[in-house]
């Protein structure tokens, strides 16, 4: 699903960039231009971010 309509960005790519390291906003507006135009996808990025950010600490804490 395309997040922002402005960069073409879509849900996929997001989590792709956390994956690849992307742990904020920031990272992710430099990455890949989320929240630099309108700033409508704000909310829906930071939502995608928190929640891949949760399952990425449980993955860790249950290796360790």
């Amino acid at each position: 699903m395309y997040i922002c309509i402005c960069h073409g960005v879509t849900d996929n790519k997001i989590a792709q960039a956390i994956d690849d390291g992307a742990r904020s906003m920031r990272d992710l507006s430099k990455d890949l231009g989320v929240g630099t135009q309108c700033g409508k996808c704000c909310n829906c990025t930071k939502k995608i971010l928190n929640e891949k950010l949760i399952e990425i600490v449980d993955v860790t804490e249950q290796v360790a």
